[in-house]
């Protein structure tokens, strides 16, 4: 249960002037207090600035900021939630990964990967917490794979064109298999074929 690491790295950041509950009852990561928000996608504010929406959703100040404490709503008694300094409520996505990842591995570790959809803005939230908490660097390398892709498509559930290593194992040696992923770099995208890996 990492509930009591993630509402002590919220209330640090606050302290710093890098959050703010809002108030439907969210505490909100004020993104334009960071300075080095977008360094690791290449994306500027006033980048984002272009994409953002034309209304601020719920008490956020800014459509930029994103939610470290998610209030919890009366309207659905059942959701999950803790008791917490803020009231009732639920952790945020990415300050789960940032709680776990400084309890489990330190306040800086050697490398962070994921597939290239985190790098934003998942991962740069994850800086973001973590580095506005620590004032130190998350991880001291960075590294998103491509997408494993099915007749050039995104492998995904919701597509139906999705099986595991072990459904492939079933057919091919797992040095085969080894060998056919290592023909593209790891952010290239790799195309998944049964001819592909009888060519392996």
């Amino acid at each position: 249960d990492y509930v009591p690491q993630m509402l002590s790295m919220i209330q640090t950041l606050e302290s710093r002037g890098l959050a703010y509950q809002s108030d439907d009852g969210d505490v909100n990561y004020s993104v334009r207090q960071f300075d080095g928000y977008g360094q690791l996608s290449g994306k500027s504010l006033d980048e984002l600035r272009a994409g953002e929406r034309v209304a601020v959703a719920g008490g956020k100040q800014d459509p930029l900021d994103f939610v470290l404490w998610k209030s919890a709503k009366a309207s659905e008694p059942d959701e999950a939630k803790w008791d917490s300094a803020y009231g009732p409520g639920r952790p945020g996505w990415h300050i789960e990964c940032s709680a776990m990842a400084c309890a489990l591995l330190g306040e800086t570790f050697d490398i962070h990967g994921g597939g290239a959809d985190l790098q934003f803005p998942h991962h740069e939230n994850e800086i973001a917490q973590s580095q506005g908490a620590t004032d130190k660097p998350l991880a001291q390398t960075w590294m998103h794979n491509g997408f494993v892709r099915v007749d050039n498509e995104k492998m995904s559930k919701s597509l139906g064109n999705f099986f595991t290593i072990r459904d492939v194992l079933k057919s091919y040696d797992a040095e085969t298999v080894r060998f056919f992923i290592l023909r593209a770099h790891y952010r290239s995208a790799l195309n998944y074929s049964d001819a592909h890996l009888d060519d392996a």
